[in-house]
């Protein structure tokens, strides 16, 4: 009770926080001096009342967490569970069974991060003996009985199993985050995996946000010939209330049952032409001095770019009372012992006196797992993310902020859908930290409130099929399928499911046909439908792009003698985002431009005939080459990024991408004994620090 009268001695108190904000234009910095006094409307005060820690209690297992372990014992079981329910729970009991009776597990995730995560969480349950790890930049353990490791690389172990007319070595298959099947880009290999494993191994399908989950069960029991149960629990561990921040510093409830409360919906029908902050930032640090004022810290603030996350951090002033001592220090400094390189990062200042920190997709993995970790203990105050870290990434907080009701797709912003805007809120509220969590709304240009309210109260999209052909996908096939036997796959597939609910049928067996005709005709299948030679070991390329360089291996046009300019000359083919830099050629040395050059002149011969035939390609981006060619040889990074201008993330995902193309051709051992070696030395030469860490 003692805590509660202090903290509402805030709605009563003069007490004045003085917000800074300077002018984004180059000619002048003038500053603006506001005064702003935090007040909550009274309505709140019994929501922030239950602000706190709950007591501490034994662990006891709800009841849709025992269904769902009584289920999976014997047969499929998808599990929809909002984010923190206790759905990791499930898996560890789940793996710990089948492992007890000598089993073998795989544990599959969308995101190397995620991977990474969990093979430490399992590691310290099963011993580090017992997990391995199966990334495109990493391969430990792979004989350990419970393997966690990306989708990617258990599509393909599906892929070799087929082909070679054996069962994967495993009992329980997990996928977590399983409403990427939906994904655009990679819910195609969900639903391979789907399709490919085995009946005999029992799948867990762990998700916070399927809609139509009793369709997708429907269609896994069809094909599967074995029941899929549907495990559902919408409770939150921690419940959830919307806030709305009303400048210059009052907070109020969001809602009115399901209306915009008045101050929302006077705010809306005042500023409804008006731009918010003059194209400015909002002062984070009066908002975040407001969220102190009534305990609403720590917070996740989602915003529209990397840009935005970046600037957010040097709004923070330094936080004076939490200090920079104590366990604080302790782990920052073992932290920073690990990777020395970190000493120079350029928010460390931030992190290290703000108590604030930045994670998006422009950061070094490194920094980002500095970010996390320290947010997990509690160190930090809030963390400046872009919305790919609702995704898996998990450090929760007591509010999550929301600033824009719209989401970049990778092209363009679009509306967010209900889908990301639960996956965003999910993060707020920690269970067995936080009686209650918050999702506070900040009016700005960029926010629709009436979207945000009908999101409130929406359910997440359903999931339709993403699968479609691709050379890699129909290559691997025919190593084991005649076209009929594939035809039989696409009729298993949710594409074919979900079409014949509407009374129509897919296009799979016709593109099928299309990619089919192609590869018959650059030599790959034969007239009698089976792979050639080339085809055989083209199928081990799992790229985008495998028959680019299936192609250049064809010509002798990648160089033989040099690991920095084969890494070089792959790195185009690995990378496909399309960014406006331009390298001059006559500023490169000769024997990069004379590599790059014989590489393209194959490529884009190729490239006509497949463009020719209907086919999409994407331009192989010089600055690629000379960026990777660099940091093999060992240019320093910060030179490297300065010189191409690009964020340390894009750099380090290239790198990464092209490692994982030169693995691929590194597996071409047996009919490209010379270039296979090469392949590993050029990955072995680019993947170092701070790309690597550990």
């Amino acid at each position: 009770m003692e805590q509660t009268r202090k903290r509402y001695a805030a709605f009563r108190k003069s007490k004045h926080i003085y917000h800074h904000s300077r002018g984004t234009s180059k000619k002048t910095h003038r500053e603006e001096r506001t005064m702003v006094r935090p007040q909550a409307d009274p309505a709140l005060e019994k929501v922030l009342s239950r602000i706190g820690e709950p007591d501490p209690a034994p662990f006891t297992a709800d009841p849709f967490q025992t269904d769902a372990l009584e289920a999976i014992r014997r047969t499929d079981c998808l599990v929809t569970a909002p984010t923190g329910a206790g759905k990791t729970w499930i898996a560890e009991k789940a793996i710990q069974s089948i492992y007890e009776r000598g089993g073998r597990c795989w544990y599959a995730s969308p995101l190397k991060a995620l991977t990474n995560s969990k093979r430490t969480e399992f590691g310290k349950i099963f011993g580090d003996e017992n997990v391995g790890i199966l990334t495109g930049d990493t391969k430990e353990n792979a004989d350990a009985p419970i393997i966690v490791g990306t989708t990617e690389i258990l599509r393909n172990q599906l892929y070799e199993a087929m082909h070679g007319s054996e069962n994967l070595d495993c009992d329980l298959v997990i996928l977590d985050e399983a409403h990427f099947l939906g994904d655009e880009e990679r819910g195609v290999v969900w639903e391979e995996i789907m399709i490919y494993l085995p009946a005999r191994i029992n799948m867990l399908m762990l998700s916070a946000t399927i809609r139509n989950s009793r369709e997708i069960a429907d269609w896994l029991s069809e094909i599967r010939k074995k029941e899929c149960v549907v495990i559902k629990d919408t409770k939150r561990p921690v419940p959830l209330y919307p806030l709305f921040l009303n400048f210059p510093g009052k907070i109020t409830p969001l809602l009115d049952g399901k209306r915009l409360n008045g101050a929302a919906q006077s705010w809306l029908e005042r500023n409804r032409n008006r731009r918010f902050f003059r194209g400015k930032l909002p002062p984070f640090d009066t908002i975040m001095e407001i969220m102190r004022a009534f305990d609403l810290l720590p917070a996740i603030f989602f915003l529209k770019s990397r840009g935005d996350c970046d600037a957010a951090v040097n709004f923070c002033k330094v936080n004076s009372d939490r200090g920079n001592n104590g366990r604080f220090k302790e782990d920052l400094n073992e932290i920073l012992e690990r990777y020395p390189y970190l000493k120079s990062h350029k928010q460390l200042r931030n992190l290290r006196y703000s108590r604030v920190g930045a994670h998006h997709g422009g950061q070094l993995p490194a920094w980002k797992s500095v970010v996390e970790t320290m947010m997990k203990k509690k160190h930090l105050d809030a963390v400046f993310a872009t919305s790919t870290v609702a995704a898996g990434v998990n450090f929760p907080a007591r509010t999550v902020v929301l600033l824009n009701s719209d989401q970049f797709n990778g092209h363009e912003f679009d509306p967010l859908d209900a889908t990301a805007f639960h996956q965003m809120t999910g993060r707020a509220g920690r269970r067995g930290q936080d009686k209650i969590g918050f999702m506070m709304v900040v009016p700005g240009m960029f926010m629709d409130l009436q979207h945000i309210r009908k999101l409130y109260f929406s359910k997440s999209e359903k999931i339709t099929s993403r699968i479609r052909s691709d050379f890699s996908m129909v290559l691997n096939l025919l190593l084991s399928h005649t076209p009929e036997g594939v035809r039989d796959i696409f009729d298993r597939s949710l594409a074919d499911y979900q079409n014949r609910q509407k009374g129509g049928r897919t296009t799979l067996w016709e593109d099928f046909n299309r990619h089919l005709d192609f590869l018959k005709a650059e030599g790959f299948v034969d007239g009698e439908d089976r792979l050639t030679e080339d085809g055989v070991w083209a199928s081990q390329l799992r790229l985008d792009q495998p028959l680019l360089i299936a192609q250049c291996l064809r010509d002798d046009a990648f160089p033989y003698d040099n690991e920095a300019l084969f890494a070089a000359v792959v790195a185009p083919f690995a990378y496909d985002r399309n960014y406006n830099i331009t390298i001059s050629r006559t500023s490169l040395s000769k024997r990069l431009r004379r590599a790059f050059k014989k590489v393209s002149v194959s490529a884009e011969r190729f490239s006509e005939r497949m463009t020719a035939a209907g086919f999409d390609t994407a331009p192989l981006n010089l600055w690629t080459s000379v960026a990777i060619y660099s940091w093999a040889v060992g240019t320093e990074w910060e030179r490297i990024v300065q010189r191409i201008r690009i964020a340390d993330g894009d750099f380090a995902m290239l790198i990464s991408r092209t490692a994982d193309s030169l693995n691929q051709i590194a597996s071409l051992k047996d009919t490209h004994p010379r270039i296979a070696s090469l392949a590993a030395a050029a990955r072995k030469a680019i993947m170092k620090e701070p790309v690597v860490f550990s």
